[in-house]
This record gives structure tokens, sequence and C-alpha cells, in this order.
């Protein structure tokens, strides 16, 4: 990533989202300008998540998949109180990777018995929470099996328990690859037969398999490939244990165009070629209930960070646009999440929606450190003091992964319209 002095480069910025529009030259979510909202906030920086277009990609989802295919939404994603009580009433069940993250459902009044709890390292609290509230074990190695058992014996309950599998192939182009060689997920698949034998021989509700390869993939043909293999694991670890298979989760992998050069998923490709598998599903699929698990592509491009200019400076020949927010709430978007190359985001100047770029300027942070950078020599409308700049793809991992306390600053504003 050239940054010296001397480089003058332009440095292209993502895609916007489709379907965003201006009035009266500013960005609009839900109708009204990003002044509306920054003003209902009482202050910036803020995410504001759009119900309309959570509502709208749900639908285009199930339009695209199979009739039987059923959609769990991944909290971690984004587990802001009022989004998570509006997609639990969308999605088919929730899935979490805490104790907290169960409290959370809990307070939406979600049917528990309709949450998977996956992520290596449980607490042995965290396991007697889950099987105490019904919520499905998604087990991630052959000792927390152990202590799930014992646990429910002591409470003289029966515990819901899936296996995580780590299967021996992985998603192709993944952003983060979750399955496949040595990982700290799941259990290796040659060993899941003899697992689901001892879970059955415990007397517990075995509820199926939990196959998760990777993430963040925008190539259809990558995702198809992932989910004929995973289709084809789960017969064969079935077959092996001698088990038809009450449910499988087929993991998610679904990934949103963050970057230059990137381009949406094809969904209906996908969905067409699901299509063909389950008409030709082996009996040990054949009564399943069959779940993809998504976070980010349910909720990402329907939330946008908005944070304002402070100050406007001039440094060896650059611009810098200084905003009152940065890497403490977009952690993502600065290029410190996962991404071994900083890439612009989607950034745009809000309060200029509708005006021609037309100088180079980098857009930082208001925290003391070059990592906080939310867009690096982009081509923008000339911006001043007080207006607003939007990072879109906002609504996943953001404010739920990013480290707002560091230097004292504090969450943002979260608002759903």
């Amino acid at each position: 990533d050239s940054l010296g002095c001397g480089d003058r480069r332009m440095k292209p910025l993502g895609p916007i989202p489709p379907g965003f529009q201006a009035i009266d030259g500013e960005l609009a979510i839900s109708g009204k300008p990003v002044s509306h909202w920054a003003e209902q906030a009482g202050r910036t920086p803020l995410f504001v998540y759009s119900q309309t277009r959570i509502k709208q990609r749900f639908a285009d989802l199930r339009d695209a998949m199979p009739a039987r295919l059923k959609v769990n939404y991944a909290i971690k994603a984004n587990s802001f109180v009022p989004l998570l009580s509006f997609v639990s009433n969308l999605a088919d069940g929730l899935d979490i990777a805490s104790g907290g993250e169960l409290e959370m459902v809990r307070a939406t009044g979600f049917d528990l018995s309709c949450v998977s709890f996956a992520g290596p390292g449980k607490r042995d609290v965290e396991l007697e929470a889950a099987i105490t509230a019904g919520v499905t074990l998604n087990l991630e190695s052959e000792a927390e099996a152990g202590r799930a058992i014992a646990i429910a014996e002591r409470l003289g309950l029966t515990p819901s328990l899936a296996v995580r599998v780590n299967p021996d192939f992985e998603l192709k182009g993944s952003g983060m690859k979750m399955g496949g060689g040595a990982k700290p997920f799941g259990i290796d698949a040659e060993r899941v037969p003899a697992l689901i034998r001892k879970i059955l021989e415990a007397g517990a509700n075995f509820r199926g398999l939990h196959i998760f390869t990777g993430s963040q993939a925008l190539s259809a043909e990558a995702v198809i490939d992932m989910q004929a293999k995973v289709l084809d694991c789960a017969d064969r670890l079935a077959r092996e244990a001698g088990v038809p298979l009450p449910k499988l989760n087929m993991g998610g992998g679904f990934g949103i165009p963050y970057f230059p050069g990137d381009e949406p998923l094809d969904i209906y490709a996908v969905g067409q070629a699901l299509e063909a598998q389950f008409a030709a599903l082996p009996d040990t699929l054949g009564d399943a209930e069959i779940f993809i698990e998504l976070g980010r592509y349910l909720v990402g491009e329907a939330g946008v960070y908005l944070t304002r200019i402070v100050d406007r400076k001039v440094s060896y020949g650059e611009t810098y646009l200084v905003t009152d927010g940065g890497l403490h709430h977009q952690l993502a978007a600065s290029g410190n999440f996962g991404t071994v190359v900083r890439r612009n985001y989607p950034v745009a100047i809000a309060s200029r929606f509708d005006v021609q770029p037309e100088e180079e300027a980098n857009v930082v942070g208001c925290l003391c450190t070059p990592l906080d950078r939310l867009a690096d020599k982009a081509h923008l409308p000339r911006a001043e003091v007080g207006d607003l700049i939007a990072v879109f793809c906002a609504g996943a991992y953001g404010a739920s992964a990013s480290p707002s306390a560091f230097l004292g600053q504090g969450p943002a504003i979260e608002m759903l319209v």
C-alpha cells in the first residue's frame, strides 16, 4: 500500500450500494436527508440502518433460494437491539456466539428453541445457560461435548446438541476461511461420526450438523461448489454415523461488494444450483431442515456511518478531511479488520451527494494514530468543515466489531429508521 509523501496516485472508492439517492443535494436514507438523521441523533458520528433495505434483502434472498431453504441471522454482524428485534421477525432462526448474545436474543422474546450457539471456548456458565434455555449447542470439540452432557445430567435436562464440522475443504475466494485444514473451529470431519454416536448414546437431542467454511465470497461459482461439497460431506458423515440428519446448517459465505472492482454475488445462480441439488438429496438429508447462516449479507448494505468534518487541512500538498469519527467505529473501513492491503470502502460527501468530484482528499478520523483512515487519495467533491461524510456498507461489523472505547471516544449513536 503506497502511502509515501510523493505518491500522488488517486485510489478508487468502493461501489456505493444501488438505490441511494439525493434529496436537496444530500444523501437520503429512508426518504430523509442525512442532515435530518444527524439532527435527530443530536450529535455525530452515527450509524443509520434502513428497515426498508433489510426487508428487501430478505425478500430478494427468499425469491432466489429454494422454498425449502431456511435463513438464520448471525447476530454478531449487528446486534443493535432494535435491529435485532426487527430481523428476528424476518429470519427463521438466530445464531449466537456467546452468553452475552444469548441474553440479547432473550430480551427480544425470540423463540430460543430456534437459536443455535457456535464458537470455540464456551465456558461452563454459557453451556449451562444455553442448555437451560433450550438453545442448540453447536459443539466445537469432544471435550466441549463431554462438558455439555455432564452439565445437562446435573441439571436433569435433555440438551440439544449439534456438531460443528471442520471439513476437509474450504470456501474458495473467501475473505475469512473458517474450515479446511487445522482450525480452532469445529471437529475434524473424520472424528464426527464417533461423536454423533456418543451424543445419541448419552440420550441427548441430536440436532444435526453445522458446516461453516468461510465468509465474504462474491463468486457464485465458489459458493455453488462449496454448497455441493457441504451436502456431500453431511451425507457421508450421517451414513458413517448411521443416522439421518434432523438439521443441517450449511453456513453462509455470501459476501457484499466493499472494494473497487467488486461485483455483487449472483444469488439467483446460487439458488438455481441449490434447487437442483435439493431435487436429488440422499435419504440421510431427505427430512432435514436445511439452513444457511448469514450476517453481513442481510444487513451490511442497509447501514451508513455518518461522521462530520471538523477540520480541513493541507500537509505537503495533500488535503486531509478530519472527521469526528474513525476506526473506533469503523475498524473494517480503516483497513484494520482482516485485510492485508488497505483499499477504500464506498465513501461519499453526504452533504454534497449530487456534486461531481473535483479534488483528491484523504478522509481521516479523530484518533492520534496513522491507522485512523477512512479513505485514501479519494476523488471527491470539495468538502468543508461541517459537511457530513458517509461510509457505506456499515450495517455489519461496524459498531459490533470496532474498539469504541479506544482513547475514551465512546460509541457512535445507532438508529434504525
